[in-house]
Order: structure tokens, then C-alpha cells, then sequence
């Protein structure tokens, strides 16, 4: 059974913390669910504080809880919403036919919940920067925390284009109310953070998976220099990975959306899940997403199911597709009784039936989230090569997804062939795990494919939920078309 460092290293973190500074608060109400505490960061205080930016990076709603693959999965044509008809419809309307709402509670939760997690980070950062002459472990502190409050502005930086961006920590409600800048400003932000965060964090945490790392600043620097379309940069920050040598593609893709794939060769950042002593310390990512059924089958809610679309984008021999998609009445066992709710289920939610009894859980609290991943890094660094002409570079790069894949090397040979087969992978590669809607935009794919379901330019961004609007009043402009 996988036992999660992170979390316990988070829980022991916490209790040495705490005794040093509220020993009259009761610790099992925490542990290891905290955020980050307020005050200044003393001796062993900036690597508690950290802990609970972890820890809230896996608890606050809205960030890699189920409002994840509402923004991220179902929104493309790879998935719709699942379940039955009734469960979320709202939502569904919103997602599938990009019907966007300003007040529904889940799209609000995704703004709000990368708020909070921004001022937290905020919170420590200031706190450490209030240290004259920190040391090295201070200053390691000090870049994962600004390396993960640039995750959460590269998500909102996605999903709403122009943002407020603020670095300062919030004392009152007042703090919170700021102007949008220009996405150009936000890349800046994400960029001087990551860049921070790559000169001081280490190249791994052998025993403290999950922690960010230098290859983890350099994999979002690459993918932020993709989205501006800088090529040169999003090709040197990539190799700048691979030549580490500390990454390699997991060589099973079939297992390595189970806990057997967890923090492996692959990963190079992942949301720490984990089930210990019959506790879960997740959130409903997983379980939103099992299949839904009744008795051994009850594995979840249904939701983020793939469509025909994708199912029939499969080359064949593609071992990625018996890995991604899950049937009823498959190889697997679902009974084909459930495919009158859904005929086709996430297979990267599903779990072993062995660790289901083991744990006395049918739904799955244990599996990592892997929010970056080592396959994204050589499929960035293949099309910014081709982009830049560099099409030899390019095919190598291609191959090795395709390799891994099952899969005979590409016959694309001229520079608009091999960018048509780089978007043929990154789609069949990161089926169901959020990126499809994204690569669509940004490569103006967008509306010609998702425009039959009802999507439009404007649904690029999405709209600022109306409370942040009211709070700022007038301050913060709503997006453009709403």
C-alpha cells in the first residue's frame, strides 16, 4: 500500500509547528486538512506553512476538486457531463453548451477557491520575505510557495484571460479588490515567480513526493511560453527537463493512472492523494468521476464521461484507449446494465477491485492527481521544434509519445503534417485530464470543432462570477460578451 509522504511529512510538519505556538488548539481538527497559518514564519515556521499550502491545494474547493474537470475536461469534445440526466444538469448545460453562468456555485468555486489559494500563498511569501538573510531551506520555502501561486494564476489565466493580479497579503476584504491586467501582465507574474522558483528549488524530494521541484518551475515555464507562443523559449525550458535526466516515460501507460503510477518516473508534479488507517485525505476528484452504479459497482457519481468523438480518435493499436476509455459491459467487468446511465466511463478514475476491498472503499481516495506530467513536457518540446522549423527534432520528440503508445512512428514528414499528428497525440495522450479544451483555444481550432455544440469566440474566457464583480463595484470589469 502506497503511503504518502507528503501527507504524513505534512502531519508530522504540523505537530511540531503547532506545539511551539497554540498548544491549546485541538490538532485533530486539523491534521493535515490546515491551510496556511498567519503570523510570522520563525524557526520551522515557513515549512509548516508550506505544508498547508499543500494541503490546500488538495482541500480547497474549486482548484483540484470536481470544479477541475468541469473547466478543464468537459467543456472540449472529448467529454460531456455523465451521470443522469438530472445530477447537475445546470451545470451541464453550462459545460456541454457552453451556455456560462455568472452565479452558478461550482463556476464560482473555481474562481474563488484559486483566490484563496493565491492569498494564502501570499500570506507566506510576505512572511518569508520579512526574514533578513533567510537561509536555503527558507528560500526553498519561499519558491514552492511562489511556484504554486503561479499554478493557480496559469489556471486563471486559462480560464478568464485578464485577471487581477495580486501579491500582496490580504489584511482586509478591501485587499482583495483589484483591476484586471492584461494577460501579458499575468504571463509576467506566472514567469518572475516560476523563474524564482526554479533558481532555488531542488531537483527532487526522493523521500518527500509531491513537494514542487525545479523541473516542475521549468515544465510550467515551458508550457506558459507555449501559450505566448514562444517558441525558442518553450523549446529551452522543456529541454532544460529532459536533459536533467531525472524524468523518463513511465513505460506502462495502462497502469500509470493507478496508484502503481504515482509518483514515478513520469511525475513531475502531482496532487497527493491518500487512504490511511480507513482516512481519506483527497477530495472528490476521483469520486465524482467513478462509475455509477449500485452495490460493488457504486464507484462514484458519473461524471466526466467520454464521448463517440474521442472513442473513435484512436489509431489502432493505441494501448492508450483501453487505458482511457472505460465500457459497460467491457473487459472489466461493469455490468452492461449500467450503460442505460452511461455507455462509455473515465478508465483514469477507476481502480482495482483488490485495493477497492482492501480498503473497504469503493470509491477512489488513493490515486494522485497528476497535474503535470513528463509526456506534456516532450509534446511541448516537439511543437515548438516544428514550429520553429526544426521538423527532424520534432518527429524524434513525436515518436517517443507514439512508442510508449504501442504505436509505429509517425509518416508526417513536412511541418504542417507533423503539427496536425503533434495535435492528434496531445489528444489521444491527455484524453480526460484537462487539456483538450485548452490546445483547442489556444491553436484557433476552437470554433470549428467545438462550435456544433453550441461554443462561440467568447467562450475562450469565461465570466468573472458576479459576486467578485459586486464586492469590487466597479473596480473589476466583466469580461467581454457577458
Amino acid at each position: 500500500m502506497k503511503i504518502n509522504t507528503i501527507i504524513k511529512y505534512s502531519f508530522f510538519t504540523a505537530i511540531s509547528f503547532l506545539s511551539l505556538t497554540s498548544c491549546g488548539d485541538d490538532f485533530l481538527d486539523r491534521k493535515p486538512l490546515g491551510i496556511a497559518t498567519e503570523g510570522e514564519a520563525g524557526i520551522g515556521g515557513a515549512e509548516a506553512k508550506i505544508f498547508g499550502l499543500y494541503s490546500q491545494l488538495r482541500t480547497e474547493g474549486g482548484v483540484t476538486d470536481w470544479t477541475r474537470h468541469w473547466f478543464q475536461s468537459i467543456r472540449s469534445d472529448d467529454a460531456i457531463k455523465g451521470s443522469i440526466p438530472a445530477d447537475a444538469s445546470a451545470m451541464g448545460n453550462i459545460m456541454d453548451n457552453f451556455q456560462y453562468s455568472k452565479t452558478e456555485g461550482t463556476a464560482v468555486a473555481n474562481w474563488n477557491g484559486h483566490y484563496k489559494l493565491i492569498f494564502a500563498c501570499n500570506s507566506v511569501i510576505a512572511d518569508i520575505e520579512a526574514i533578513q538573510n533567510p537561509d536555503a531551506a527558507t528560500l526553498i520555502n519561499l519558491g514552492e510557495a511562489k511556484a504554486m501561486r503561479a499554478f493557480a494564476y496559469f489556471d486563471l489565466r486559462r480560464d478568464y484571460g485578464e485577471i487581477p493580479i495580486i501579491t500582496k497579503k490580504v489584511v482586509n476584504p478591501q485587499d482583495e479588490i483589484k483591476a484586471k491586467s492584461s494577460v501579458a501582465e499575468v504571463d509576467v507574474q506566472i514567469k518572475n515567480d516560476l523563474q524564482f522558483a526554479a533558481s532555488v528549488l531542488p531537483a527532487d524530494w526522493p523521500s518527500q513526493k509531491g513537494r514542487a521541484t525545479r523541473g516542475m518551475a521549468y515544465s510550467y515555464l515551458a508550457k506558459l511560453a507555449l501559450y505566448q507562443k514562444s517558441w525558442g523559449e518553450a523549446l529551452g525550458f522543456a529541454e532544460t527537463v529532459i536533459n536533467s535526466g531525472i524524468y523518463s516515460l513511465y513505460p506502462s501507460y495502462s497502469t500509470l493512472f493507478t496508484d502503481q503510477g504515482d509518483n514515478k518516473s513520469e511525475s513531475i508534479w502531482e496532487v497527493q492523494f491518500a487512504r490511511i488507517n480507513k482516512v481519506n485525505y483527497s477530495n472528490n476528484y476521483w469520486e465524482s468521476q467513478g462509475v455509477r452504479g449500485s452495490g460493488t459497482w457504486d464507484l462514484g457519481w458519473g461524471f466526466n464521461v467520454p464521448t463517440m468523438n474521442l472513442i473513435n480518435a484512436y489509431e489502432p493499436g493505441d494501448i492508450r484507449k483501453g487505458a482511457t476509455i472505460l465500457a459497460s459491459g467491457g473487459v472489466e467487468g461493469v455490468p452492461s446494465t449500467l450503460a442505460s446511465i452511461q455507455p462509455y466511463w473515465n478508465k483514469k478514475a477507476y481502480t482495482d477491485p483488490a485495493r477497492r476491498a482492501q480498503e473497504g472503499e469503493n470509491k477512489n481516495h488513493w490515486t494522485n492527481i497528476k497535474l503535470m506530467r513528463y509526456a506534456d513536457v516532450i509534446l511541448i518540446a516537439a511543437e515548438s521544434a516544428n514550429e520553429m522549423g526544426n521538423t527532424v527534432k520534432a518527429i524524434t520528440y513525436l515518436n517517443l509519445i507514439r512508442t510508449r503508445a504501442g504505436l509505429a512512428n509517425t509518416t508526417a514528414t513536412t511541418q504542417a503534417q507533423i503539427r496536425d499528428a503533434i495535435k492528434q497525440e496531445r489528444r489521444v495522450e491527455f484524453a480526460m485530464e484537462g487539456e483538450r479544451f485548452y490546445d483547442l483555444v489556444r491553436w484557433g481550432d476552437a470554433v470549428n470543432i467545438l462550435g456544433i455544440l453550441g461554443y462561440q469566440d467568447r467562450n475562450k474566457y469565461f465570466p468573472i462570477p458576479q459576486t467578485a464583480i459586486d464586492k469590487a463595484q466597479g473596480v473589476l470589469i466583466q469580461n467581454p460578451n457577458y
